[in-house]
């Protein structure tokens, strides 16, 4: 099937996961970093001292996402959704009300839990759930509420910030949140039931029970599997790296003597090429499954991180930010349907709970240790250099582990 006859079938849940994706844009890392310098002046702030504020906050949003990310399998996806989004309006509303850093990393963390964690975690586990055969090209189609974000947010906020304070910006997007995307939403969702019943049936079928390696496996099944750790290795690149380096953005551009507007206009590039990675997967995912791409999805960080250790043109920005957007839009992709190829649906949400956890995590470590680093002198090509042997390593890790792991069969019906 192909997309255009894909998404005219199912036009209302795609753009809902999009608009989802895109709501999650709040509380991502690149988003939050386009206020790093504010946030520090107001605070009075150092980059490691900022760094460890975030990383507490997302270190926080981790933990609660283990236990609160189950809950997309247990309850009726519009209460959910509506549950989800008050919340991260609120989120945004306390970031622009607070008074002390006490109150800020309360902010961060609601910001890190509710957007870019659990609203996250429930466009990927509902597009892997609720599609099955097509669940590449439905996950594709939805992730490009990420890059979409990340191609006009940057650009606006900067503009916002030209003309009004950093704490009324928060408040604009909070009542952009509350007054559009949650309306639209529960609009996108009508008849969701008859699709979750659609599910329920499919589920019941002996074949569906049958395809990943014998049984659907539970989120206690999955944690004493040794294979999933040596995954995660290789995942925490893009999350460590990514999420270090969009915080200290105003770092990285003054190291590399790039403007912060040319930076964030180099988003642009990045989201471009997010888009055109995600759109060339999502096919073969359903062709060949996201087992057999999914490790080819790091080569494209050791291309950026090489660019940005050796060359600082300001026309290198464009090249490091698209290698960085093929890097994600192949990761958020493949690594979204990956695990209901390894380990099933029955229980998506519980074991996605868990790797939505470590990538919090990982996100969470990163702004303070590279605070650190860049307080003590460490340089941003030094980094990247490392970053680019990590990404190297994952690459071969990840076609040693999925080489001759058992997986379901692509459908034959999607041809």
């Amino acid at each position: 099937m192909n997309y255009f006859r894909f998404i005219k079938q199912n036009k209302r849940f795609l753009v809902f996961g999009l608009l989802v994706a895109l709501f999650s844009s709040f509380g991502q890392t690149y988003f939050i970093g386009l206020f790093s310098a504010e946030i520090r002046g107001a605070f009075s702030l150092s980059h490691g001292d900022f760094g460890l504020v975030y990383s507490a906050g997302s270190l926080a949003a981790g933990v609660f996402l283990i236990w609160l990310g189950r809950y997309v399998d247990r309850l009726d996806l519009r209460l959910w959704i509506t549950l989800l989004s008050g919340a991260a309006v609120g989120a945004c509303i306390v970031m622009g009300l607070a008074p002390s850093v006490i109150i800020l990393a309360v902010a961060l963390f609601l910001l890190r839990l509710t957007c870019q964690s659990l609203l996250s975690h429930t466009y990927m586990t509902s597009m892997a759930r609720y599609f099955d055969s097509g669940r590449g090209k439905a996950i594709s189609i939805a992730m490009l509420g990420h890059p979409v974000g990340e191609a006009i947010f940057p650009l606006i906020t900067v503009t916002l910030l030209a003309a009004m304070g950093w704490r009324d910006v928060w408040f604009v997007y909070g009542a952009i949140g509350a007054a559009l995307f949650l309306p639209i939403l529960l609009w996108l969702l009508r008849g969701h039931g008859e699709r979750h019943q659609n599910y329920l049936n499919r589920l019941a079928e002996p074949e569906v029970n049958s395809r990943q390696s014998g049984h659907q496996w539970t989120q206690g099944e999955v944690l004493r599997d040794v294979r999933f750790y040596l995954i995660q290795i290789a995942m925490m690149l893009p999350p460590f790296a990514f999420t270090g380096l969009f915080i200290h953005q105003a770092h990285l551009a003054e190291a590399k003597g790039w403007s912060l507007a040319w930076l964030a206009t180099c988003f642009s590039a990045y989201a471009a090429a997010s888009i055109i990675a995600s759109l060339t997967m999502g096919p073969m995912i359903d062709r060949i499954g996201a087992t057999r791409i999914a490790p080819w999805a790091l080569l494209p960080a050791v291309l950026s991180m090489l660019v940005l250790a050796f060359f600082s043109h300001p026309a290198a920005t464009l090249v490091f930010m698209a290698g960085l957007g093929l890097c994600m839009g192949m990761v958020f992709t493949c690594f979204t349907a990956i695990w209901p190829e390894l380990y099933g649906v029955r229980h998506l949400g519980a074991i996605r709970s868990v790797v939505m956890a470590v990538m919090v995590l990982v996100s969470a470590i990163a702004p303070a240790i590279m605070g650190w680093l860049f307080d003590a002198g460490v340089t941003v090509e030094t980094l990247a250099i490392i970053f680019a042997l990590w990404a190297f390593g994952g690459w071969l890790l990840l076609l040693v582990v999925l080489r001759r792991w058992k997986v379901a069969p692509v459908e034959a019906s999607e041809a």
